[in-house]
């Protein structure tokens, strides 16, 4: 089952309620080098500079109306042009469609309850591995798009808005703890949770971290160099559980993937 909520894939279902914060008792706390603790405890996401770079991917014809309608997430990542985010590439392939274009998808960083504080973001350009385009690999599951500027093309750019986290890739899993943010489609507010992951196998990685339900696909792993180092997908598309999540291991083919996207014209 897909962690996307797209009426025409399968969602895994969303647990109910709100989150919840867990017992202490049940995580670990942070070594000084990783960052605060505690491990392993899911919250809702604090409006700062950090979670504004994470936002939710919107069907085109939501632009107008936000709430209830996001099926994905994904981040804004540095890049020359400033206009560059990325995802899990099972969010953004046209269900089938390679064709590159934007897909009707708009992005909107730091989406909070039916509000775009940062703007609604057009998508005109996606980037699939061929891995994925060709066959739907597991070890292919990352994507990146490139926003249209607010006004048009001569328009502000989102990273000169928001700000973007370095694209890292060949980075040792689990070398130190990651936040991974995202927004579950049965939420109208981001959550998120600090976890070190590890290997699944030497192309996959996961993470312990609670209640990361339908429509986080996407989601970024953000080291505490604020360095892209995961992206929630990959494995079983995410996972097929609530408290165990995946991501490609970010390698050769992602970085020339993000060398392709981020010297697009």
């Amino acid at each position: 089952m897909k962690r996307t909520s797209r009426i025409s894939v399968t969602s895994r279902p969303a647990l109910l309620g709100t989150v919840v914060l867990l017992a202490m008792t049940s995580a670990s706390v942070a070594a000084a080098d990783d960052g605060p603790g505690p491990f392993g405890v899911t919250v809702v996401a604090a409006p700062n500079r950090e979670s504004a770079r994470v936002g939710a991917l919107f069907d085109a014809d939501r632009a107008g109306k936000l709430a209830g309608g996001h099926f994905c997430t994904a981040s804004v990542v540095h890049s020359a042009h400033r206009d560059l985010i990325v995802t899990a590439a099972h969010c953004v392939d046209g269900d089938g469609d390679d064709s590159g274009d934007g897909g009707g998808v708009v992005f909107v960083p730091g989406y909070r309850d039916g509000k775009a504080p940062y703007g609604v973001w057009k998508v005109t350009r996606r980037f699939l591995p061929d891995g994925w385009s060709k066959g739907q690999d597991e070890d292919s599951d990352v994507a990146f798009a490139v926003v249209e500027g607010l006004g048009g093309e001569q328009g502000k750019l989102v990273e000169d808005v928001v700000g973007g986290n370095r694209f890292a890739t060949r980075t040792a899993t689990g070398a130190t703890a990651v936040t991974v943010t995202g927004y579950p489609n049965s939420q109208e507010s981001p959550i998120d949770c600090t976890n070190k992951p590890g290997a699944h196998s030497d192309t996959q990685q996961r993470i312990s971290c609670p209640e990361f339900t339908g429509g986080t696909s996407g989601s970024p792993w953000v080291n505490g160099d604020h360095e892209v180092v995961g992206i929630l997908g990959g494995h079983e598309q995410g996972g097929t559980t609530a408290d165990i999540s995946y991501s490609v291991v970010l390698g050769t083919e992602a970085a020339e993937l993000y060398g392709d996207a981020a010297s697009d014209p």
